[in-house]
């Protein structure tokens, strides 16, 4: 993995003086009814396996990417399925972020048992990787939040989420 200086020079994301423009990638990883989510011990909500976008590279390469370095297997890209706009203040800090995100449906895989945590966020907090059954997600704090109602009947084209918090 790139140290974090590096990491952020390739990453899509621009600070300008109202706040933070990212544009990222996420996976839809399933199995036997649970989704592959990811959390830390500094935060009460779990979030997608996923990442910024570096600068030249396209939305599917990223996520295959992001999916690599998360979780340690190669996983193949189904489809997409959700492109999501979110405007949201970061838990924690003052920062209002404006978002991009395209969320792939990943392919069903024997290496899923192969999973293992241990990649850490920009922050340098320790990640883990967390199955979460699809049918009770509203119990959770998810993030993107539309998952809990949009997991258990996936769209057959991709469809626009728009959230503003």
């Amino acid at each position: 993995m790139k140290n974090t200086n590096e990491k952020e020079i390739l990453d899509v994301a621009l600070m300008t003086p109202l706040g933070k423009f990212n544009y990222r990638v996420g996976a839809i990883i399933i199995d036997d009814g649970k989704i592959l989510m990811v959390k830390t011990d500094k935060t009460s909500y779990h979030y997608s396996v996923g990442g910024r976008v570096h600068f030249g590279e396209t939305a599917n390469d990223a996520v295959l990417r992001e999916v690599y370095e998360e979780t340690g297997i190669r996983l193949e890209i189904e489809r997409p399925v959700f492109i999501h706009e979110n405007f949201f203040t970061l838990q924690g800090t003052s920062t209002r972020y404006h978002e991009l995100s395209i969320f792939f449906l990943m392919k069903k895989s024997s290496e899923i048992k192969n999973i293992r945590s241990g990649s850490t966020t920009d922050r340098g907090d320790k990640e883990q990787l967390v199955w979460l059954p699809i049918d009770s997600l509203s119990d959770y704090e998810v993030y993107p939040d539309f998952f809990a109602k949009e997991l258990s009947s996936l769209p057959d084209s991709v469809k626009f989420m728009l959230t503003k918090n």
